[in-house]
């Protein structure tokens, strides 16, 4: 057993479905909400209410897909035949939902959106199954989760950018939604054959099969994987809230609708130079210690976007610099912690099952994102705001809006910090995990 990255070569091309999967993602939670509101006569409650369904669905299929992931085997091994496998249905689904028809309603968006997340979720379990089993020691494994995440960052500008640059102004002919459409169509099964073909299946560790009673009693045991996916799930609520509300924030708060794409680029681009400040970070602090420190910056300079008015772009575009830079660090670093108690799991249970555990780890992202549109969205029809980007607000509607967008997210990220500053499984710890496994 090595505890060595991957070669650059190899992890380059694990990376590359991140891109259009990525794609998938960031617009079906940022651009969807928005374009079906001004353009299908879809309230905000109504879309916020409906994705908090879709995440519900995901209860089900997120520990399905996962248990499948750990048990379908193959020629090509468990986790890679078992992706690409999956990316015909996701593609599909993203060009449906990205390309609605001009009488698209709620039944429309409800239907391709539960297909959408099925397919996504059936991709994204085993890909970051087989990342977690790719690279096996401390440091390497913060390397992997860098390249994974920094494409995946490669695809969130893209997919800021083509909304953007072909308009969405219009729901009828080739909006800019709809390029991103095709671009996942083309992109994501090409990237998927790619991938199986040059990176290899991982040694799988297990010793025995678990029964799925036992496996979820294993599961339960792991305290450090408690106390990281509640840390995560506190995090991941507080990044959607202004996620969510991004694009209304800078169009009405800031008076500002012209610079939504350009902000949105720059602080994805600004994630992209994180990535590496959280590697060489983690390898000084440790991976929990640099991940706190990054979430108690975000906290403070965040504040500062609720004291912001008309007018007040450059002062936000600074906001977006620093919490750009600290995203990468919210990017790269959970999923590296997320392998290693994967790793106390293999030596308690004497099964790998990383597809059940990133299963877990899916339904908990999803289920942020959800509750966060379920929470916001109607708070602001509660405030009077209206779910239009030409509407004319009151104020107290766009004082939500800020209170919201700015405030509301530092209290699960404080919990968060809480929660993982005196995490247990740092390096040596690790090591000793890594050595049992070995023997």
């Amino acid at each position: 057993m090595t505890d060595q990255a991957p070669s650059s070569k190899r992890l380059a091309f694990y990376a590359l479905p991140a891109i259009p999967m990525a794609a998938v993602a960031l617009p079906f939670y940022i651009v969807v909400p928005t374009f079906y509101a001004d353009h299908f006569a879809l309230s905000l409650a109504t879309i916020g209410t409906l994705l908090l369904a879709i995440r519900l669905i995901d209860a089900i299929t997120d520990p399905l897909f996962g248990w499948l992931s750990d048990r379908v085997r193959s020629r090509y091994g468990r986790r890679r035949f078992f992706f690409v496998i999956s990316t015909p249905l996701t593609a599909l689904a993203a060009f449906m939902l990205f390309w609605p028809p001009e009488d698209a309603g709620v039944g429309y968006l409800a239907f391709w959106g539960v297909a959408l997340s099925i397919g996504a979720t059936w991709s994204l379990l085993p890909y970051t199954a087989w990342g977690a089993e790719l690279a096996t020691g401390y440091q390497a494994r913060v390397k992997l989760s860098a390249w994974r995440e920094g494409a995946t960052l490669i695809g969130s500008l893209i997919a800021i950018t083509l909304p953007f640059v072909g308009g969405l102004d219009t729901a009828a002919g080739f909006h800019g939604l709809a390029w991103v459409a095709v671009f996942i169509a083309v992109a994501l099964p090409l990237a998927g054959l790619l991938a199986v073909a040059v990176v290899p299946e991982p040694v799988d560790l297990s010793q025995r099969k678990l029964s799925l009673r036992e496996g979820f009693r294993h599961l339960r045991a792991n305290g450090p994987f408690l106390r990281l996916v509640s840390a995560f799930l506190l995090n991941s609520f507080a990044n959607a809230i202004p996620a969510s509300l991004f694009i209304y924030f800078v169009g009405q708060r800031l008076d500002a609708p012209a610079m939504q794409g350009p902000l949105l680029f720059t602080y994805f681009l600004c994630a992209i130079a994180g990535v590496p400040l959280a590697v060489a970070t983690a390898k000084r602090l440790g991976k929990h210690r640099a991940w706190c420190y990054a979430m108690m910056l975000a906290c403070a300079v965040f504040s500062v976007a609720g004291f912001l008015r008309e007018g007040d772009v450059l002062a936000f575009t600074v906001v977006c610099v620093v919490t750009g830079l600290l995203l990468g660090f919210d990017l790269t670093l959970p999923p590296a912690i997320q392998a290693d108690v994967i790793d106390n799991d293999t030596v308690s249970s004497g099964e790998q099952r990383s597809g059940l555990y990133f299963a877990a780890w899916s339904f908990t992202t999803k289920l942020a994102v959800a509750l966060s549109a379920g929470v916001v969205f109607p708070l602001l029809d509660l405030a009077g705001f209206i779910g239009s980007q030409t509407a004319s607000q009151s104020p107290e509607a766009l004082t939500a809006l800020s209170a919201l967008y700015a405030f509301l997210p530092i209290l699960p990220k404080l919990a968060a910090i809480a929660l993982m500053w005196n995490f247990s499984l740092d390096e040596a710890a690790h090591q000793k995990l890594r050595a049992s496994l070995g023997a």
